[in-house]
């Protein structure tokens, strides 16, 4: 007997909130012998405070399971993860696909999952890495709404979700409009919008079974809505209608998921808030009309109302707001919801439809709910699945055409790469874009009178070799000081080889002919902020308010940053050596002058965060 394959679902809800298409579906696959792992919904947006109460059932879901999981029923098992906030944040993605991705394959491991299907209702990015962790034998996404135009917050999904329909072997969507936009990245999409439990609202119907108690002893006739009390339902609307009928009373089953003051403010109304799901035909049951009072947006245009066939079901009329869903079942039923969209004419069509319960009419709503039943979605849906597997594995035998395709793409890739790398060594080490980009760093002006000449030795500088920078960098100090441009010489450096650097510098001086009683050491520093701190004092020690600077000509702009944050008031003029030999040049760069110049914009770089420029 062949095994029925695992289903891993990525959901974007939790088990425990409000019955939909995801717990259904589930149910059903796992009832008919597939082993199921329910993972609940790992983010489309930053939580919030409102969140608060949604994060405390997650834990509490956590510590009842074993490390989150748990066995629901048999053949389906639930895994509420604990995750990082930040959907779209690169750490909290990183962090989030470790811990769920590891959790994930040790459970399997555990339990014998071998290569599941994974059905995913969530088109994140962290959905689509676990996805390819999986290495799924199908992947198959299931969109049930437009998740993008929901919050402002859930936008940046919209990248990840295209990516997703493109990916997915198998996409099923809940209204025309969702097929639509899918249609534009895959032509695997298919129409199944959500059904109805047949099985339970025919019980409900056939029984004989009181009303619930909250309803039964209710103020005739009762309009009533089943679902979750969210943004999209118009409580202005509602609010009107109910005033406009003060005779009949108005119930909602289901979550408070917003504020709803405009609806408590109305005598007629009843809020009975979440039932449980197998308690709700019962509910239903027990109205005179069902409603839809879905505002018109954005999001709407995309929605199905699942709550119509559940209406339909125990043969009670329908009126609900002109959403292109609701136009489209019309135009497939013929016409067996009420549509209305204002005050007035939502009242009349509700007291028109509580006169419309003829026997042939309850028959025509329970043959429609029957048509959109969750057997028949479902079968639909299984027979797409088998015909998806069926081309995978075909596509698995022909494993010739797969090699030589793979190895067609590992030279195409090869080929990028070669043609990448090339392209990035002509730039950089046969133009002179490296040099436009090291432009900024050059500081220079002419150089006029001063107190001091100022030497950064450098220690290895950017050349990486003891003394490549010094010699020259004394030669300009020496011109300048024969030049009449400032009567002393500064040598800082704390950098010792076989000697003292400073020591080196100034004997060299000397031989020059530069008397020994005009030069003045600094011996302590080993970095240009050092360089600044350990001369500034030298130059307060003598008054010297202004100095020539000698430096590299690349090095002129780091350091006199620094000296302009820790000396504000000291006046210095760069004079860097005019021509440098480790940056000579014509054309292109040599790959130790490319380090170089990267060393002093990361130089720059590290020394703005720790304040020192």
């Amino acid at each position: 007997m062949r095994r029925l394959p695992d289903v891993v679902c990525i959901s974007s809800i939790d088990w425990d909130f409000i019955w939909q298409s995801h717990q259904e579906i589930m149910s059903r696959l796992a009832a008919d012998g597939h082993r199921v792992l329910f993972v609940e919904n790992t983010g489309v947006r930053t939580p919030n405070f409102r969140d608060l109460a949604r994060l405390r059932q997650r834990i509490r879901n956590w510590w009842r399971g074993t490390k989150g999981f748990r066995e629901e029923r048999p053949n389906l098992f639930v895994y509420s993860p604990l995750l990082l906030p930040g959907p779209y944040l690169r750490l909290s993605r990183w962090i989030n696909r470790f811990l769920l991705v590891h959790a994930l394959q040790r459970w399997m491991r555990a339990t014998g999952f071998y290569r599941p299907i994974v059905w995913t209702f969530l088109p994140t990015p962290l959905a689509r890495d676990l996805i390819a962790a999986l290495d799924p034998q199908l992947t198959i996404y299931y969109c049930v709404d437009d998740l993008a135009s929901s919050s402002p917050a859930a936008r940046k999904i919209v990248p990840s979700e295209e990516r997703l329909f493109a990916e997915a072997d198998v996409v099923f969507v809940t209204s025309e409009r969702l097929r639509q936009r899918a249609a534009q990245f895959t032509d695997r999409v298919h129409l199944f919008p959500s059904g109805v439990n047949l099985e339970l609202f025919e019980d409900a119907r056939q029984s004989a079974v009181e009303p619930p108690a909250d309803v039964r002893a209710l103020r005739r006739p009762v309009i009533g809505y089943v679902g979750g009390l969210h943004q999209w339902v118009d409580q202005d609307l509602l609010a009107a209608v109910a005033a406009g009928m003060p005779d009949a009373t108005f119930v909602f089953v289901g979550p408070e998921q917003t504020d709803v003051a405009k609806l408590r403010r109305c005598p007629n109304v009843r809020l009975l808030g979440t039932r449980p799901h197998d308690e709700l035909p019962r509910y239903v049951k027990a109205f005179d009309v069902g409603i839809v009072p879905y505002r018109l947006t954005e999001y709407t245009a995309n929605v199905y109302p699942a709550k119509v066939n559940e209406y339909l079901a125990v043969g009670i009329p329908v009126v609900a707001t002109e959403l292109p869903e609701i136009r489209r079942f019309n135009a497939m039923h013929g016409d067996v919801v009420d549509v209305a969209n204002d005050p007035q004419a939502f009242s009349r069509a509700i007291r028109s439809a509580l006169q419309d319960s003829s026997p042939p009419e309850v028959e025509r709503r329970i043959a429609v709910a029957h048509e959109n039943s969750w057997t028949a979605r479902v079968a639909g849906m299984s027979r797409l699945i088998d015909e998806a597997l069926e081309r995978r594995a075909a596509t698995a035998q022909r494993w010739d055409e797969t090699l030589r395709s793979v190895y067609r793409r590992a030279r195409t890739r090869v080929a990028q790469v070669v043609t990448a790398v090339v392209a990035v060594y002509v730039i950089v080490f046969h133009t002179n874009l490296i040099w436009w980009m090291a432009s900024p760093l050059k500081l220079s002006a002419p150089p006029t009178k001063a107190d001091a000449i100022v030497v950064f030795a450098g220690g290895v500088g950017e050349s990486g070799r003891a003394g490549g920078g010094a010699q020259e960098r004394l030669k300009q100090a020496i011109d300048l000081y024969k030049g009449g441009y400032a009567p002393y010489l500064v040598f800082s450096s704390g950098y010792v080889y076989s000697f003292r650097e400073a020591e080196s510098m100034r004997a060299l001086a000397i031989d020059q002919g530069v008397p020994a009683s005009v030069i003045v050491l600094e011996e302590r520093a080993t970095n240009t902020y050092q360089n600044v701190r350990f001369t500034n004092d030298i130059l307060s020690d003598h008054r010297w308010r202004r100095i020539l600077l000698v430096s590299s000509p690349y090095h002129m702009r780091r350091a006199v940053l620094v000296w302009r944050k820790q000396a504000p008031d000291l006046e210095v003029v760069p004079t860097p050596v005019p021509q440098s030999q480790f940056y000579d040049h014509t054309r292109g760069a040599s790959l130790e002058q490319v380090r170089g110049i990267l060393q002093e914009y990361l130089a720059i770089f590290g020394y703005w965060r720790r304040g020192w420029l």
